[in-house]
């Protein structure tokens, strides 16, 4: 029932488009109606190109997120937990996570040139944040009492880290990937700006300029279902994580 209902919209969304195809409220150019995107997607799927924008895309935000992740779990885990990082550390991250995505993207050619490297540094750097702030905001707010507990018990350093503060903190941990996960496909079309020729991103970009219109809705429609399939899979591994820790 519940996919049912969570297919509802799309499918009203889906008929509104079609109904305009016929209405024409919006022009071909503007709305091109499903059946042209259709056709799009297959021109590119018998042309051997579809799939490899949309896998060269996912490996580069699979690796992305993954460093990112990694990274922002890490130094999360290290600010929560030490008054002494968080004082050093704390100001500076958090001036870093005000700059703009874009903004990086002439530093980055300008360090690591054109190149994979540069493109996934990006993703990394979107997302990094997420899961960074996430962490360390709930390891400030694990309940002291919980804390205290553990260590009546005899617990200390890593064992109270995996007995106590950790399933205190799983939910959270899992909410920081997810929108870093969000946040490594919504960098990804910065990261394909730097003269990228494959990707979704360079896809979406490159048929703005030859003003195909069909081609920009299937980027965005192919970006929309692989963000939401990855954010899928993460929530499966959220509820084995939460039913093994919590």
């Amino acid at each position: 029932m519940r996919l049912l209902l969570s297919l509802v919209v799309p499918g009203l969304l889906l008929g509104a488009w079609q109904l305009n195809s016929v209405v024409g409220v919006f022009s071909p150019i503007q709305l091109p109606p499903p059946s042209a995107v259709l056709a799009a997607a297959t021109e590119l799927v018998e042309r051997g190109e579809l799939w490899l924008h949309v896998a060269i895309s996912t490996q580069r935000v699979l690796i992305g997120f993954t460093l990112g992740a990694a990274l922002g779990l890490a130094f999360g885990a290290l600010l929560g937990l030490s008054r002494l990082a968080d004082a050093l550390l704390m100001t500076t991250i958090g001036a870093l996570r005000a700059v703009p995505s874009l903004a990086w993207v002439p530093l980055l050619i300008l360090w690591m040139k054109i190149g994979e490297d540069s493109k996934v540094t990006l993703i990394v750097i979107g997302a990094f944040f997420p899961v960074f702030t996430t962490l360390f905001l709930a390891l400030r707010h694990v309940d002291r009492q919980l804390v205290e507990a553990g260590r009546a018990f005899g617990l200390r350093g890593v064992r109270l880290l995996t007995t106590v503060l950790l399933p205190a903190v799983v939910p959270a941990i899992f909410s920081g990937l997810r929108l870093g996960l969000a946040q490594a496909w919504l960098f990804l079309v910065a990261a394909e700006l730097i003269a990228s020729s494959l990707g979704l991103g360079f896809l979406l970009v490159d048929s703005s300029s030859n003003g195909r219109t069909d081609r920009i809705f299937l980027a965005i429609i192919l970006l929309a279902v692989l963000g939401k399939t990855t954010d899928a899979l993460l929530g499966v591994t959220e509820r084995w994580a939460v039913r093994r820790w919590t």
